[in-house]
């Protein structure tokens, strides 16, 4: 909790309340209250959960981030404790789009609440993207298809799963990996993706295994890539999908 004590202490300020005050929205006693702000004693879940609450900071903001270097009220709050950085423009005004590389992609899915990680990612800008929140993730060999590997896919950011469309091309985060695919269906509990590619059946992901989704708006195809084996890639791609679907059914037997 190294960033804690600071954090609350500049919360509270910019609330321009008293300890006294703060502590009586967190029901405890101002004392109590005294005591996290001087990092004599630490709060429990119950009190970081209120306070998360109160000041509609993340709950690990709080605890690792020096928020004091960013201005909270550009922050955007996620649902599950989850934040993404303020928009960074460039002096002409236009985003920065972070990327996502192929080796950065499985410490992605570890790293994509942590602020300090997201800001150490590459960034470029296209005039074309200006409002929203973009971010690029590079396909590894065929992990994204139909997109060839090396190719920048960028998608912009969901906030709610209401503003999910069928029919529409999305970039899943999930617990299992990063993957391409069109919404079929918003079941609740899970939604029903399907590949671009007929040969294979829609399938669900359950809801508590998505970190992220982002709408795709875009893709940088890589400098190398040839229009003329468009097919030999589909090819390739389903063959690699069968292998796949080969080594689940045998780690089941």
């Amino acid at each position: 909790m190294s960033f804690f004590v600071d954090n609350i202490k500049l919360l509270r300020s910019k609330k321009k309340i008293s300890q006294a005050e703060l502590a009586a929205q967190l029901i405890i006693t101002r004392s109590a209250y005294a005591a996290y702000e001087s990092g004599r004693v630490q709060p429990g879940a119950d009190i970081l959960i209120k306070m998360s609450k109160y000041f509609n900071i993340s709950i690990d903001l709080l605890l690792t981030v020096d928020i004091g270097k960013y201005p909270l009220e550009e922050m955007i709050n996620l649902p599950n404790n989850r934040i993404v950085l303020p928009v960074v423009v460039d002096p002409k005004g236009n985003n920065y789009i972070e990327i996502v590389a192929q080796k950065a992609s499985m410490g992605y899915l570890k790293g994509f609440s942590d602020p300090e990680y997201i800001e150490g990612l590459s960034r470029m800008s296209l005039p074309f993207l200006r409002h929203g929140k973009y971010r690029a993730f590079m396909a590894d060999g065929d992990s994204m298809p139909p997109f060839v590997d090396k190719t920048h896919v960028i998608g912009e950011y969901v906030e709610k799963l209401e503003d999910l469309k069928k029919g529409n091309k999305y970039i899943f985060v999930t617990s299992d990996g990063i993957t391409f695919k069109t919404l079929v269906e918003n079941k609740g509990n899970a939604i029903t993706v399907s590949a671009d590619n007929s040969f294979y059946e829609s399938y669900d992901i359950a809801l508590e295994n998505v970190l992220e989704i982002w709408e795709y708006t875009s893709g940088i195809l890589p400098k190398d890539y040839n229009l003329g084996y468009s097919n030999e890639i589909n090819l390739h791609q389903i063959i690699q999908e069968l292998r796949k679907d080969i080594k689940k059914l045998n780690s089941k037997l």
